[in-house]
């Protein structure tokens, strides 16, 4: 039987915190929806992941900083990042949540 979700259902008004929701995890692939509101990584913060990250933005808006270059991301834009990558969240949309799919798979050893 096949569960029917949405991606844009269940979306809270006030986040503290990031929200990062687990959609199907299996043996190295991992892929989730993250909605940020106003959010960023902390001062000096760097996201550094053992498996690399394929995302899009869904909704709103986002620049992602890049140790050599800032990419500013808008619906339907989407960035492979690899493993160890550093990378981090310089701004996403104060007016409206930004929606992100995440596909988080292999590894820096592959």
């Amino acid at each position: 039987m096949t569960l029917l979700t949405n991606l844009f259902a269940d979306i809270p008004t006030q986040l503290p915190d990031e929200l990062f929701t687990p959609l199907l995890t299996a043996l190295d692939v991992r892929i989730e929806r993250i909605v940020s509101h106003r959010h960023v990584s902390p001062d000096a913060f760097w996201y550094d992941q053992d498996q690399h990250e394929w995302v899009v933005v869904l909704k709103g808006a986002a620049r992602l900083q890049f140790e050599e270059q800032v990419v500013e991301m808008r619906p339907g834009d989407f960035v492979n990042i690899p493993a160890h990558k550093k990378h981090r969240v310089e701004w996403t949309t104060p007016d409206e949540p930004t929606i992100w799919l995440a596909v988080h798979y292999g590894s820096s050893s592959k």
